[in-house]
């Protein structure tokens, strides 16, 4: 017997009229953080609220008919609903930062790839740091303006559901994502079908749909191909956030990368500057440069160097681990045939994705080939800067670790979105209305100081009876789900404590992150959590990779040891961390715990947040903790130092962190003046709100983005596209002929006059003689590479002195001049090179051509 054939119909909430503007509310992301619009949704029914897990477009599928009615007759609903009207069209038309910036100039067009988003915990397309990082850059992108749109692809289940089995063990559950039950929105076509893009990959051809999710004035556009057109192994390319085998992985990242180009063009919205949030969607550039091929009648070469001008990769990777690879098998499965009607081989295309001087056996590597097909590339904090360029120093030999051009641009929170509506309120009242459009103002935050210091205080303790409270909802719902008797959910109504210091640690659960450091010494962690005079209590949360046994083992840890301490009341483990867990946590800690093994923590951003909601942090200096820590703004575990040895790391850290919990957190928390206020405690939650909040939030990331990288990137890709790419193929013949003759370029001669003792700030004429082969002049740069020796007689620091050419001698050989002075004292070492060197060659290192003597 066949299966029955469905006719498919989408039903819609019947709305009274006047209620009619609640669905436009509903489907803009504006609403996920602004206090006033989900107090709007709140009052609709509360329950169904929290049961419709925050998502208003199922709030309104849900809520009873009689309710809607009594609503539309209820004027201070409608008052309140009306006022969310205004607001969020003020808020798309008011004048933004851009324009005050950069004018309203629209030929500047940005679009944002990302893997996952993390926008709200009703859109399921994320998994941790990564998508909430890309979801607070659209909201601030809209905050302020900026033209961009971003691509990523539709999971019918996300990322997977959280639970513990009766031994801590976690297990996961994949429920469906209902799209037509979400605030996203399928684009069509004027005749009212579904647009959608196909992508061709090995042999065949995949069809996916459009989503769209409008986060304020940006639009985010997801990929699904969970359609009936394709094949089932092609429907399940968008199941699951990293689910799958390598040959998955390589197909989402197709229908990302080219399918989302793909998509943006559809729309008619062609970027000027694409922006990669890792090396996932690298394979979006293999399309831009089709695309320019086809219209532009150009060489792959010459879309390379135009496109390239024109793209910006970040990586939060610190470890080679984590990277992507494809080996050329898999490449040819399923790019052969795309990459042959590029006019190159697979064999050109896997050089782009190897580093210099690796064979041809080594795999595809997606991190380096969005390296070399993008004009600049950023880490996500300072030190992160640092450990980027060494990780990837083996792929620019000759060239000093300092200067590989990988610059930093460090993260930060979308602040309305993790900022508690007591905050907030807090916050409005003393730093004025217009504290949330100016956040990167220090002096706006400088007025912290004006907020009394009981006001702060009740603020903070109404956030953290609040989060006692959720933490006592969760462990009965976590109880009855293992089917525990009802003492231990008795218990679990009465776990923690309201008054008490409040420590929070919540993150994925991977294994550097080390969660169980406090377990090393389980004496002492028993003796804080039993002190009844000054308590001391945990909430831990999280989840593991599903593959990641090791991860998982962590959890189970906690959980054994809360259990056979008898400690279950001071520390808990909350099941299924997601946005509602965390958010409810940063708003509610006193201090949040964080632990990596440095330098492994590429950024992080949970301690921000808590730093916004006036909570302290006590971290290892990595991340952006090792540029935002400053005596009297938290607690700092160590200087900084890094190991050969993780055991002894681990033991060492462990002590301190124990040291600074019983010498200066617990005693600093319950040292109280006469009107039972922590006067101390209270004045570094000033310190930090006024110190960091300034500087470490998406506000002004995205501004560092904007412009530092997007607008130069614009600028510098429409120069080089002008004029049917005359620039861009000058270039690209430029790069070919100084990679062909650079073998003939040598430094015959440095000369420097000195006297037997050379003195600071002497004078010193330097003369170097170079053979530039079938090179000019105008080719290269020459430069004197000086700076003080390390005791490994290598160059520490080292910074370049540009000479000129003051002479041609027969054989092209010329000679350039200067003069070098020492600013220090000591030894110094020096060098001269040869750099190639072009108007429109943004970075000197990037053909791999450079000549040391």
């Amino acid at each position: 017997m066949s299966a029955p054939t469905f006719q498919l119909l989408q039903v819609f909430p019947r709305l009274p009229e006047r209620l009619s503007p609640l669905v436009d509310v509903a489907y803009n992301l504006h609403w996920s953080w602004d206090h006033d619009t989900i107090a709007l949704f709140r009052r609709m029914d509360l329950n169904l609220w929290e049961e419709a897990h925050h998502n208003p477009v199922l709030l309104l599928g849900m809520i009873k008919q009689e309710r809607l009615e009594a609503l539309a007759r209820d004027d201070s609903f409608l008052s309140h609903m009306d006022r969310a009207v205004v607001n969020l069209q003020a808020y798309e038309m008011a004048r933004s930062w851009y324009h005050k910036t950069f004018g309203k100039s629209t030929q500047t067009k940005v679009a944002y790839f990302s893997m996952e988003f993390g926008l709200s915990e009703c859109i399921a397309t994320y998994s941790g740091g990564l998508g909430v990082l890309a979801g607070d850059h659209l909201k601030s992108a809209s905050d302020l303006g900026v033209p961009l749109a971003a691509v990523g692809l539709a999971y019918q289940q996300g990322y997977f559901r959280q639970y513990l089995n009766a031994d801590g063990w976690q297990q996961e559950l994949y429920p469906d994502n209902d799209f037509y039950n979400m605030p996203v929105t399928l684009e069509r076509t004027t005749d009212g079908a579904p647009r959608t893009i196909t992508v061709e990959m090995a042999g065949r051809k995949v069809v996916a749909q459009i989503w769209r999710v409008q986060v304020g004035r940006t639009p985010l556009y997801l990929l699904d191909t969970n359609l009936a057109q394709n094949a089932p192994d092609d429907r399940s390319i968008t199941q699951q956030l990293y689910g799958g085998d390598t040959q998955m992985r390589i197909r989402q990242e197709i229908v990302l990368g080219i399918g989302g180009i793909r998509a943006l063009t559809a729309l008619q919205f062609i970027p000027t500057v694409c922006h990669m949030n890792e090396g996932h969607s690298a394979f979006m550039a293999l399309e831009r440069m089709r695309m320019m091929m086809q219209e532009k009648q150009c060489s792959f070469a010459e879309a390379l160097a135009t496109t390239r001008a024109g793209t910006i990769f970040t990586t939060h990777t610190p470890v080679p681990a984590g990277i992507d690879l494809f080996d050329q098998r898999l490449m040819d499965t399923y790019l052969g045939e795309y990459v042959r009607s590029l006019g190159i081989t697979m064999a050109d295309l896997m050089r782009l994705g190897r580093a210099e001087g690796q064979g041809e056996r080594d795999p595809f590597n997606m991190a380096l080939f969005a390296i070399h097909t993008s004009a600049y590339c950023n880490g996500v904090s300072k030190l992160h800067g640092c450990v980027a360029r060494k990780m990837w120093m083996y792929d620019w030999p000759g060239v000093p670790e300092h200067e590989i051009p990988i610059s930093y641009v460090t993260n930060g929170v979308h602040v309305p979105s993790v900022v508690s509506r007591e905050m907030f309120d807090l916050l409005e009242r003393y730093l004025g209305s217009d504290w949330q459009t100016d956040i990167t103002s220090a002096e706006i935050w400088q007025n912290i100081h004006k907020i009394p210091d009981d006001e702060l205080w009740s603020t903070h303790e109404r956030r953290r009876e609040r989060l006692v409270s959720f933490a006592r909802a969760r462990l009965v719902q976590q109880y009855q789900r293992r089917g525990l008797p009802d003492s231990d959910i008795k218990r679990a109504k009465e776990t923690l404590l309201p008054d008490a210091l409040t420590i929070g640690f919540a993150r994925r659960y991977a294994t550097y992150k080390r969660a169980t450091l406090l377990l090393r010494d389980k004496e002492r962690l028993c003796k804080l959590l039993r002190n009844t005079q000054r308590p001391v209590q945990f909430i831990f949360a999280g989840k593991a990779h599903p593959h990641d046994t090791g991860g998982k083992q962590l959890i189970r840890e906690i959980v054994h040891f809360a259990h056979e301490a008898n400690l279950t009341h001071r520390l808990v483990f909350l099941e299924d961390y997601d946005l509602t867990v965390a958010r409810a946590m940063v708003q509610g800690v006193d201090v949040w715990l964080n632990t990596p093994r440095r330098p492994l923590e590429a950024s992080g951003t949970s301690g921000m947040k808590v730093v916004a909601n006036g909570g302290l942090n006590l971290s290892i200096l990595d991340g952006w903790w090792d540029e935002g820590y400053q005596r009297g703004v938290g607690w700092a575990i160590g200087r900084g130092e890094e190991y050969g040895d993780a055991e002894l790391q681990d033991r060492i850290e462990s002590e301190e962190l124990f040291d600074i919990l019983e010498r200066e957190v617990v005693p600093l928390f319950y040292e109280r003046t006469s009107d039972g206020l922590p006067r101390e405690w209270i004045a570094m939650m000033k310190a930090s709100l006024q110190t960091l909040c300034p500087c470490f939030n998406t506000s002004r990331m995205v501004q560092e983005y904007t412009t530092s990288l997007y607008m130069p990137a614009h600028e510098h890709f429409q120069q080089l596209a002008a004029k049917n790419l005359a620039r861009g193929r000058a270039l690209a013949a430029w790069t070919e002929q100084v990679r062909a003759h650079w073998q003939g370029v040598a430094i015959e001669q440095v000369e420097i006059t000195t006297s037997d003792k050379v003195y600071v700030k002497q004078s010193l004429p330097v003369s170097v003689t170079v053979r530039l082969g079938a090179l000019s002049c105008d080719d290269v740069a020459v430069e004197l590479y000086i700076g003080r020796m390390g005791a490994d007689r290598k160059i520490v620091g080292g910074h370049a002195l540009q000479l000129v050419c003051t002479a041609r001698r027969d054989n092209n050989v010329a000679v350039y001049e200067g003069t070098l002075t020492c600013d220090t004292s000591g030894l110094h070492g020096l060098a001269a090179r040869v750099l190639p060197q072009h108007p429109d060659l943004n970075d000197p290192f990037r053909l791999k051509c450079i000549c040391w003597k």
